[in-house]
Formats: C-alpha cells, structure tokens, sequence
C-alpha cells in the first residue's frame, strides 16, 4: 500500500503550524548589524585610509627622509669603497 500527501503551504504558514518561532525580526536586525560593521571595516581599508596608516611610519620632514635614506644606504654598505661605484659618493662610514 502506498500513500501520497501533499501539502501546499508557505514556508510561513508551515512555520506556524509546526509552532516554530517567527526569527525574521532577529534575523533583520542582525543583518542591520553585520552591514554597518562590514561598512565600518571597508572604511579603514579605503586608499586613503590605508595611505595615511603607511605615511604615519614616514618622518614628517624632508630632513628626517634625508636622515631615513642616509640611514639605509650605510647599513646597506658593507665597507670603504662599496658605496662609491652606487651611489658616487664616498661610503658614509669613512
């Protein structure tokens, strides 16, 4: 023997029969929720925000660059002469 029923409801009505609880009140709100935080993280990763997290680790000045660059050529040199044939400036160690 066979049996076939079919129902035809809306998910909603379907809900309420089973005595499910009606979420979409909660589920609106924590969409709300979840859409201003994704806002708020696509904000700190806009360009310019990303620019001025970078910049911050820059010197302010033209001198502090000037120092920065200097900085990096001597650690970049090992000894007397190696910087000369880059740069053509004696090595800053000497």
């Amino acid at each position: 023997m066979k049996v076939t029923i079919e129902i035809d409801c809306t998910p909603d009505e379907a809900r309420q029969f089973m005595g499910l609880p009606d979420v979409k009140p909660m589920q609106a709100a924590l969409m709300t929720r979840m859409e201003a935080q994704m806002n708020e993280a696509a904000d700190r990763f806009s360009p310019d925000a990303l620019l001025r997290t970078w910049m911050s680790l820059m010197p302010g000045t033209p001198e502090g660059v000037q120092a920065a660059f200097t900085q990096a050529v001597a650690f970049a040199c090992v000894g007397p002469g190696t910087c000369h044939a880059w740069f053509g400036m004696p090595w800053a160690g000497a």
